[in-house]
């Protein structure tokens, strides 16, 4: 634990990524080092590269912890939350200091102690959770926290634990990349092997951990918002790029190596359980073959399908009622089957083809497409389409359609380019891949609740509720109907002064929430939008966000709910 808690802490601290990348590096190397800490360092790059710890003591017993060890009331205690936004902060700053004394291992505490808190009675929880601060350093209490209320963030990505792990193990970092493939899924348990793993010297025989149906690392577009008119002079002429359409599901890729197959997520959770409507697809393609793609509700209509053909392609909002079900009923296969939409080939024949041009593996993604779909009859595979045109002008034409076709804009490939590993950044590659999505959809809606944020927003009202009207102001009896929340858009600046007018109009708290009068109107944009029967407003919008202050618009002129579901998607309406 100690090893993590000075790594935590290194890391919480440091701004420069260079700072942060050597933090991890020492701490990795010094693990390798010593196979004594390989248990605890595989917990590590866990956490470290997403792996999340699950809550083992509710919140309620943390609460009582913090009254009565503390000997604050309660609703000091409340405050002090309220201030700090981060329960295990909170924790660590207001109980007193301990013995000390405690020097076991990360793997031990996750393993013998924490892990099976669950399995015991409330009382008995709270007994050893009293005796365990007690003896814990107040340089670890944080940390220790945040691995019981499952809060645990550390602001590295998962591409700078992959570039340490790869400094200190010596190998490529696409190799490193692979082998941390599917490592932080949820409630994996890992083992000083893993670490072992991950820092070996290549093998011959590595190769053999792809026969497990490992996925490989996914290549991540970026998003392509210069004009227009800057298009023919950064990318070229779009003949040298293979365009096709954004689809609004989920990235995955589809493994079939011997007689195994595998479905990744882009989160590299193995997902093959929830989608057993894609084994007869898996099982119809030769063994050795890699398909990366979109996750996609389809019900084709009866009758012949081609191989391009997106009849029947349903909005994101069906595939949203087969996420995070751990069983899926016969009802539900026949209503929403799923689909994958093809669009790129990382291996044949068990042969890497990441480092082809993507025009060759375009080809041969084709005519596995067709093949496959000559054998297996109608089996849940599309081939993603490819659109064209002239100009660039001419293809924006074309995205202007993507939103009546329940897309989001259009994909675009170099002819020439390999499959990279993740995001490839800079503004002017061209072998990158970009999203050249639609301008989100608007509407102009009202502040109505607003609730404190976390970390560094934790003192200030940074999460907020907005309404739209009910009806058009010439309407007799109209009122404000909440449809969404939005924390991101606003800077430093503007949150600051917006804080100080909620704290100004507050009508009423609700624990850490306020009702505040209506005053502020704001144009909140949104990449999808869907009817739902579990909102009060009917209308449910994904990933808003606050696109402008709008200080020049009278709260009277705000949008209503009609103006929200002329936005539905034709056939949106329930």
């Amino acid at each position: 634990m100690k090893a993590f808690a000075d790594l935590y802490r290194r890391l919480d601290r440091a701004t420069a990524t260079r700072a942060k990348q050597a933090a991890m590096v020492g701490a990795f190397a010094a693990a390798k080092a010593d196979p004594a800490q390989w248990a605890s360092a595989a917990w590590m790059v866990y956490f470290l590269s997403g792996g999340k710890p699950r809550q083992t003591v509710p919140t309620r017993l943390l609460r009582r912890l913090a009254v009565e060890g503390s000997g604050l009331p309660e609703w000091l205690v409340d405050e002090c939350y309220a201030s700090v936004g981060d329960l295990a902060e909170t924790l660590a700053l207001l109980l007193p200091e301990g013995a000390g004394d405690d020097h076991a291992s990360l793997d031990h505490w996750m393993r013998e102690r924490l892990l099976p808190l669950p399995k015991l009675d409330e009382e008995e929880r709270y007994a050893r959770l009293s005796l365990w601060v007690a003896a814990l350093p107040e340089s670890r209490r944080l940390v220790f926290f945040k691995l019981i209320t499952g809060a645990l963030r550390v602001g590295v990505s998962r591409l700078q634990v992959v570039k340490a792990l790869t400094e200190v193990a010596g190998v490529d970092e696409s190799r490193m990349a692979q082998r941390m493939i599917g490592y932080a899924q949820a409630r994996r348990m890992p083992t000083a092997d893993d670490f072992a793993a991950l820092v070996a010297d290549v093998e011959a025989s590595e190769g053999a951990a792809l026969d497990a149906g490992r996925a490989y690392p996914f290549y991540l577009a970026q998003s392509w918002q210069r004009p227009l008119g800057e298009m023919q002079q950064a990318l070229g002429p779009p003949q040298d790029w293979i365009v096709e359409w954004k689809f609004d599901g989920i990235r995955a890729q589809l493994i079939r190596r011997g007689a195994n197959w595998r479905l990744w997520s882009r989160g590299e959770e193995l997902i093959s359980d929830a989608y057993p409507d894609l084994e007869p697809l898996a099982r119809a393609l030769p063994a050795g073959v890699a398909l990366d793609g979109e996750l996609v509700v389809m019900i084709p209509p009866a009758g012949e399908t081609r191989p391009d053909s997106l009849d029947g392609l349903a909005p994101f909002a069906s595939l949203q009622q087969r996420l995070g079900r751990k069983a899926i009923s016969e009802k539900t296969l026949r209503a929403l089957p799923v689909a994958l939409i093809a669009y790129d080939l990382l291996e044949l024949g068990g042969q890497d083809l990441r480092g082809e041009p993507q025009r060759e593996r375009r080809a041969k993604l084709e005519s596995l497409v067709r093949e496959t779909l000559d054998r297996g009859g109608r089996l849940p595979l599309r081939l993603s389409p490819v659109v064209s045109a002239e100009t660039w002008e001419g293809l924006a034409e074309i995205r202007e359609q993507a939103r009546a076709l329940g897309r989001e804009g259009l994909m675009l490939k170099a002819r020439e380019g390999a499959y990279g590993v993740g995001r490839r950044k800079g503004d002017d590659r061209t072998d990158v891949w970009w999203k050249w999505k639609l301008d989100p959809m608007s509407v102009d809606a009202v502040l109505i609740y607003a609730q404190r944020g976390h970390g560094r927003r934790s003192g200030v009202y940074s999460d907020y509720t907005f309404a739209v009207w009910s009806a058009g102001a010439d309407a007799p009896q109209r009122a404000l109907v909440p449809f969404a929340k939005a924390y991101s858009g606003l800077s430093d600046a503007e949150m600051r002064e917006m804080d100080a007018i909620i704290r100004r109009t507050t009508v009423e708290a609700f624990g850490p929430v306020r009702s505040v009068t209506p005053t502020q109107v704001f144009e909140l944009g949104f990449e999808g939008i869907a009817a739902s029967k579990r909102h009060k407003s009917g209308i449910a919008v994904r990933f808003p966000r606050m696109l402008r202050w709008r200080r020049d618009k009278p709260v009277a002129e705000a949008d209503t709910l009609d103006a929200l579901r002329a936005l539905l998607p034709p056939g949106g309406e329930e």
